[in-house]
This record gives structure tokens, C-alpha cells and sequence, in this order.
């Protein structure tokens, strides 16, 4: 299963989840289902409770929404951040490659400052239909090598 990270504020998201579905993958992008200002209107939730940040990631709604990502998280095998992200999806993908998970990184642009660490992806990939065809023939085709794309 592929786990895609990314910005709830990127409408990218669901057109890559459905290309990847398309190409025969089991994919899950379901977090982005909330919209682009849920971490706002949780913010401004907890803000009004009193709560500070640390309270509120031990709350029940911040337990709850991390407890589900970690869930799909664990049980992909592959995990592609799609760019732009924020410091959670590159959490994540951290996580996902500390566990051994195939990483890998779509950039939207050529980066305006370098940066090594993106290294520890797998692949990095500057257009998507290269990231497809790369994605199907190492984790579709050897797997299934009668599968066409």
C-alpha cells in the first residue's frame, strides 16, 4: 500500500492518490479528507479550551488524528511526500524510512537551496509521470510481471 504525505492545502493530493489507484496500486490519502484549514480550526478549537500546544497534542482529538495516521502509516510499504510539505510530512517520512518503508519524494520545482537530506528517500522525482512509471516497474512489475502499465 502506498501512503501519500502532503499538505492538506496541496489539491494535488487527490489527483496523484487517483492516478496511483488507477495504475493498479491499494493507495491511502484519506487524511486529506478534512480540507486545508483543519490544523486551523483545531488550533483555534483548543485556543479557545485554554489549551497550550503540548495539551493539545495529548488531547483526544490530537491523540485521535495522530493514532490514524500512524495506523495507515505502518501498514504501507511505501510512502511518497509530495512537495510542498510542512515539518509533518517530513516527520513522516522520516518515520517511514527509519522503519525500513520505501521512500520516496516528489518535488513540485527545483529546490532554490539544496539540501543533502533528502537522501535518505529512496528516489526523489521533479515530474510525476516519471515518479508513476518508476513506482509501477519496481513495486508492480517485479512483483507481477505480467501487470502492463
Amino acid at each position: 500500500m502506498i501512503y501519500i504525505i502532503g499538505s492538506l492545502r496541496n489539491p494535488e493530493i487527490p489527483k496523484i492518490g487517483n492516478k496511483l489507484r488507477e495504475i493498479g496500486f491499494e493507495v491511502f490519502d484519506d487524511w486529506y479528507a478534512p480540507g486545508p484549514n483543519a490544523d486551523e480550526y483545531w488550533q483555534a478549537y483548543e485556543n479557545g479550551k485554554g489549551s497550550t500546544y503540548k495539551q493539545a497534542l495529548r488531547g483526544w482529538a490530537g491523540r485521535h488524528i495522530f493514532e490514524f495516521d500512524v495506523a495507515h502509516l505502518s501498514r504501507a510499504d511505501i510512502a511518497i511526500l509530495v512537495l510542498p510539505a510542512g515539518k509533518s510530512g517530513h516527520l513522516e517520512l522520516g518515520w517511514a524510512a527509519g522503519k525500513g518503508k520505501w521512500t520516496y519524494v516528489l518535488f513540485d520545482q527545483e529546490p532554490e537551496r539544496y539540501d543533502v537530506m533528502y537522501q535518505f528517500a529512496n528516489e526523489i522525482f521533479f515530474s510525476r509521470e516519471e515518479m508513476y512509471k518508476y513506482i509501477y516497474n519496481e513495486h508492480l512489475v517485479k512483483k507481477y510481471p505480467y501487470i502492463t502499465y
